[in-house]
């Protein structure tokens, strides 16, 4: 049986080598959008690789992606969750531009019949509202910058990303979006500051010998 662990970008080095005194005679290769580190004792670990490919070279694949990881990009970020949303744009890990606000949207109730169809009215349209809020902050924050980033990492809830980014204008950024959307609390400055903690970290598979 596998498991899944989160290392920060500036700690998979250190994170790699420990690995190779635990787990000697490792050997490494690279396919698919990962690298995949295997030793003699059968413990391995697969490690996705972000923002794109790897780069090609001579040096094994650890340095190359040790390398990959650590360069500094301009990342987009998009935080929806029932209640608030906060659009900004990343230098590495400062926050150089953002916007954050908030729509209030109504709690689910356990009523049934025609007062639990209102209340679903009434919150699926106050939830129109926070989006196309949302949706404007993107028009606002990245949108204008799309060409420099190497991707927009989404947050909060999946469905509230996939709509805030729904509109055929914005396309581009919606292109860059990646594949996972990142746990998080209600959006506020103080999260969206703290969220490269999360979209910069890599994801490593390991399996039961690991």
């Amino acid at each position: 049986m596998s498991r899944m662990i989160t290392v920060g970008r500036d700690r998979l080095g250190r994170w790699l080598d420990n690995f190779a005194t635990r787990h000697p005679d490792c050997s490494a290769r690279a396919d698919d959008g990962v690298v995949i580190v295997t030793a003699a004792d059968g413990a391995e670990a697969r490690i996705g690789v972000p923002f794109g490919l790897l780069p090609a070279g001579d040096r094994s694949p650890t340095d190359r992606l040790v390398e990959h990881v650590l360069v500094d990009r301009r990342i987009g970020a998009v935080l929806v969750r029932r209640g608030g949303f906060a659009v900004g744009v990343f230098e590495a890990t400062t926050l150089i531009n953002s916007k954050v606000g908030s729509s209030y949207v109504q709690s689910q109730t356990k009523a049934g019949g025609w007062s639990q169809q209102r209340y679903a009215r009434r919150r699926g349209n106050q939830a129109k509202q926070l989006y196309e809020k949302a949706t404007e902050a993107v028009v606002a924050v990245l949108l204008p910058v799309v060409d420099d980033l190497a991707a927009v990492a989404g947050g909060g809830d999946r469905a509230g990303v996939e709509a805030t980014l729904s509109e055929r204008r914005l396309q581009d950024v919606r292109n860059l979006l990646l594949p996972r959307i990142y746990p998080a609390e209600d959006p506020r400055l103080r999260v969206l500051e703290a969220f490269p903690d999360q979209f910069l970290a890599v994801q490593i598979e390991l399996n039961d010998l690991a």
